[in-house]
């Protein structure tokens, strides 16, 4: 097996040039380790196996924040204070919170554009045609779908849902978006316009490139476990990375399983 490399939670990434033999993932599978496929250094995502943790409870957690409307909203609010840490969204609407997110995105391309030189008219997305974009917008670009797979690499290793978004909704990589969204303004943009500054041709690759980079620099993916867990009000214990299975009973009361309660009184 080639290609791999595993990250320090204990999740094997399977990257470009991987060959994996079906004995090799039997064990993997048995001794309840991640594995993910991605691209070169992580930076896409394409298919995920196991989550890294036995234990349903961050996904519980996700599950539980994200189908009360108050919670959802306490979450959105949380992370647009990771984002913007001098801001204060405690009593901002959603669309308070939209609002400020515009305003600070056109500030974060503005700023970059005046600390590298490169000129910037306005943000210009197409969907299906990337080399439709002046080079700066392509930066942009390659760097957002370096950091989707990125953020949804970690999602899935830790057991939750990529569609059950705080901010984002109604696609299926709602909540990767939401993730990778919290570090746009500081690692995604600014290698992007570093990217372009150094020349227009090939600009997504080297975008990429330095996107690596910083990913490493930073340790994103131990920033962006911790950011998850600390969203959706998860610890990490000992019964997180065990296989224990309960049976629900009534007033959320959990019962060992692998016994026959029929003739039990169980409360």
């Amino acid at each position: 097996m080639r290609g791999w490399f595993l990250v320090e939670w204990e999740t094997l990434l399977l990257g470009p040039g991987t060959r994996i033999t079906h004995q090799a993932m039997s064990v993997l599978g048995e001794c309840g380790a991640g594995v993910v496929w991605v691209g070169e250094h992580g930076v896409r995502f394409y298919a995920g196996g196991r989550a890294l943790t036995r234990s349903s409870a961050p996904a519980e957690a996700h599950a539980s924040a994200w189908a009360n409307q108050r919670t959802r909203l306490e979450v959105a609010r949380a992370m647009y204070r990771l984002r913007f840490p001098d801001e204060d969204p405690t009593e901002r609407t959603r669309q308070d919170l939209l609002s400020v997110e515009g305003r600070r995105l056109k500030d974060c391309y503005r700023r970059e554009s005046a600390r590298t030189g490169v000129p910037w008219k306005r943000r210009d997305y197409h969907r299906d045609n990337f080399a439709a974009g002046d080079a700066p917008n392509q930066a942009v670009t390659a760097a957002a779908q370096c950091m989707y797979g990125i953020a949804h690499a970690v999602v899935t290793a830790l057991g939750c849902s990529p569609a059950l978004g705080f901010v984002h909704s109604g696609h299926e990589r709602s909540f990767v978006l939401d993730i990778a969204d919290l570090y746009k303004t500081d690692i995604a943009i600014p290698a992007a316009f570093d990217a372009a500054a150094d020349g227009l041709d090939d600009v997504a690759s080297r975008t990429r490139r330095a996107l690596r980079t910083r990913i490493n620099d930073t340790h994103l993916l131990d920033r962006c476990v911790n950011d998850i867990k600390t969203l959706l009000h998860h610890n990490d214990d000992a019964s997180d990375h065990q296989d224990r299975m309960t049976l629900q009973s009534d007033g959320d009361t959990r019962l060992d399983s692998g016994r026959n309660y029929g003739d039990e009184v169980l409360w």
